[in-house]
């Protein structure tokens, strides 16, 4: 475990250098400049950085270049990041607290909050078309992250997240929920990596890796629920029993704590069988059983 996580940190130091390099340094104009501090405040902000390292880890396990995996990984924590600033929006889960400290909103303002979500997820695209992959590998990734984050991905799942506030969700219509909202950007972030190495489309290989991070993707909602009722905010760096305040239908709501861990258990164990055959160093099976065993 030590490993995984200390190849986690190393990943997101690079990544954030990345993201840093994304941003101009000699804007003189004060409201431009506003919405860069805006950006960066939530991009900045630390967390796990899961998506990036899915980029970069995949790519570097079918020998790809690893710039481009960095700038892919950019753009997908910078989506990520945008969700996460406008999901803490009063109009949506009204959080005070993301990541140990105050969000976007509290911090700028409910509309420079807004804009800069809507910023950072203009940025996400400039930062693959600037990543100097060759031209159809680009135009792959572009089409793969707009989808996973658009309405047929994070964006629907979101929706439907929403409409599980007035109206129990039945069990199907709630995994369709978190394969969209928490699934499609894990999903992509793993894809992206492929793409970066130049892995043709429908290759086994991307097969194998969206297996994986489809399981590891749907254990990390699980575990989101689980910790959101038996969690504290000192522990989790966010706000806690939200779901329960705004009457989401989540795992808990089907199954008790011991039923839902062991159901995360054996998607992990299927997730890992999954990816066996091109994770050599066995880090992405350590990355599988972190996620499953989190406690933040």
């Amino acid at each position: 475990m030590t490993d995984i996580k200390a190849a986690l940190l190393q990943n997101a130091a690079e990544v954030e250098k990345k993201i840093i390099s994304c941003f101009p340094t000699d804007c003189k104009d004060p409201d431009v400049n506003g919405c860069y501090e805006a950006e960066k405040y939530s991009l900045l902000a630390g967390g796990k950085r899961i998506r990036p390292f899915l980029v970069t880890e995949f790519c570097r396990s079918f020998g790809g270049d690893g710039e481009i995996a960095l700038s892919f990984a950019a753009a997908v924590e910078m989506v990520h990041t945008f969700s996460l600033i406008h999901d803490d929006l009063p109009c949506m889960d009204d959080d005070e607290l993301r990541r140990g400290r105050p969000t976007s909103h509290v911090m700028f303002g409910e509309a420079k909050a807004l804009l800069a979500g809507d910023a950072l997820s203009i940025r996400a695209f400039e930062t693959l078309a600037n990543s100097g992959a060759e031209p159809s590998l680009t135009v792959r990734a572009v089409r793969a992250l707009a989808k996973a984050a658009g309405s047929d991905g994070m964006v629907g799942g979101q929706l439907t997240d929403m409409r599980g506030e007035t109206q129990k969700l039945d069990i199907d219509t709630l995994h369709k929920l978190h394969a969209l909202k928490t699934g499609a950007m894990i999903r992509v972030s793993a894809e992206l990596g492929c793409i970066a190495a130049g892995i043709p489309e429908n290759d086994e290989r991307i097969k194998a890796a969206d297996k994986y991070a489809a399981g590891i993707g749907l254990v990390f909602q699980i575990i989101d629920d689980i910790l959101d009722v038996e969690s504290t905010p000192e522990e989790l760096g966010k706000s806690v029993g939200g779901d329960k305040e705004h009457n989401k239908t989540t795992f808990m709501t089907y199954m008790n704590r011991d039923e839902a861990f062991a159901y995360a258990k054996k998607i992990t164990d299927e997730a890992i069988a999954a990816i066996k055959p091109y994770d050599k160093d066995g880090i992405l099976e350590a990355l599988a059983v972190m996620l499953l065993n989190r406690r933040k």
